[in-house]
């Protein structure tokens, strides 16, 4: 057998030989953020040292404040709305991406939340029971 064709085969046998090893997976790193994985209705009640590295204000929009960064901000909306009765509410939530979570005012109680977006300005949130609540950000 030729040179050539010792060197064509043994390129082809480690090409083989080194498909079939697999390496094992990169180990994940795990992202510090001082992001919650879900937003919780007490979320909103404080703003933690690193969050107030990026707290922002601005009055052209809606949102009372913001924290966090590009592609990763955690909003505080003011809301109104009413109850599936008819009844007037208010509160304070905090939204990240479509989903969020907060507190609604209903006579003297105070009742936490989860929130989505449903349209612009508009939400749709649920109480611990299954009570649903028509919200638009003040």
């Amino acid at each position: 057998m030729p040179h050539q064709h010792k060197i064509i085969i043994l390129n082809a046998a480690f090409s083989i030989w080194g498909c079939a090893k697999e390496l094992p997976p990169e180990p994940q790193h795990q992202i510090n953020s001082f992001y919650q994985a879900v937003i919780t209705p007490d979320d909103r009640k404080t703003i933690t040292p690193e969050e107030a590295k990026t707290y922002h204000v601005d009055k052209e929009f809606l949102y009372e404040y913001r924290t966090g960064y590009s592609g990763r901000y955690e909003y505080n909306y003011d809301v109104k709305g009413i109850d599936v009765k008819g009844d007037s509410v208010f509160g304070n939530i905090n939204i990240e991406g479509k989903h969020g979570a907060g507190m609604l005012k209903i006579d003297t109680r105070e009742i936490d939340i989860n929130a989505e977006w449903i349209d612009y300005g508009k939400l749709k949130a649920t109480d611990k029971k299954g009570n649903q609540y028509d919200l638009i950000v003040k």
